[in-house]
């Protein structure tokens, strides 16, 4: 599967024109640059539309065409990026928290992330969770705030998991907990079709884009577009009440051109 990687054509795709190394200036560069090049983007899921995960389908449509992806595609197309370069990388999944209250029990792994290991310590890069994409990799330290661009993160650990939190205006708001067991290609095989096809799992029922910049951050969920800035505080929220709106947004905002008419894609979102 490495073997078919174009890396080039992936540096062209996010704009990054500097030599790259397996180190941490080259990882987080990267990984800025993918979030505000590849947005994160659930159409196919919602159109019905199965979700491939090889590394060729994956090319075709993150790197070669104006598309994005969920988390699987996203850190799957990372990965191979950064392996392609030199690093050593551990796939993992976690188990989603961001809708779910303290006391409810945990749910399926329908997320994917990456521990990356530099010579001064694993990093945590994730450039695919798609309501709190963050913008760089963090340090795998646990119960320390660390402050980025566009938001504060904690990792916290207990009873052998890790959580993942992020400041949101409400407060800590977790997005979710993890283990270190390394992952191979059929467990994201898995996730990835609970996640796009189980009615429990949002994407079927739900439109869902993210993409970043250096200072804002553009959300679309179904109709509603929200720009936020640092810690996910509110810059402007509006609705998409037309498919020349929604049409708009997609073209201007994520760059992202769909698969479908977009009066297909609208007819699928709630009024």
């Amino acid at each position: 599967m490495m073997g078919e990687f174009r890396l080039n054509d992936y540096l062209a795709r996010i704009g990054f024109r500097d030599p790259v190394e397996p180190n941490f200036a080259t990882l987080a560069a990267l990984h800025f640059q993918h979030v505000n090049a590849i947005p994160f983007e659930g159409l196919d899921p919602l159109l019905g539309v199965p979700v491939k995960l090889d590394l060729g389908a994956l090319q075709k449509k993150l790197v070669h065409s104006r598309r994005g992806g969920y988390c699987f595609e996203q850190n799957i197309l990372f990965k191979a990026v950064l392996e392609t370069i030199g690093f050593k990388v551990t796939g993992l999944t976690a188990r989603v928290l961001w809708m779910s209250p303290p006391d409810s029990p945990l749910g399926p792994k329908t997320h994917m992330l990456l521990k990356v290991d530099l010579p001064d310590g694993p990093r945590l890069a994730d450039v695919g969770f798609g309501v709190c994409v963050m913008d760089t990799p963090l340090t795998f330290q646990t119960d320390i705030e660390q402050r980025t661009a566009m938001g504060t993160y904690r990792l916290s650990e207990a009873n052998g998991l890790f959580c993942l939190s992020a400041i949101q205006p409400e407060g800590w708001r977790r997005m979710y907990t993890f283990n270190l067991e390394p992952q191979i290609h059929s467990d994201y095989e898995i996730g990835s079709w609970f996640a796009a096809t189980h009615p429990a799992a949002p994407f079927s029922s739900t439109l869902i884009l993210e993409r970043l910049s250096e200072d804002k951050r553009y959300k679309l969920v179904n109709r509603k577009f929200a720009i936020e800035a640092r810690d996910g505080q509110p810059l402007d929220v509006r609705t998409l009440g037309t498919s020349a709106e929604l049409a708009k947004t997609l073209e201007e905002i994520f760059n992202v051109e769909p698969p479908v008419p977009v009066e297909q894609v609208i007819s699928r979102l709630p009024p």
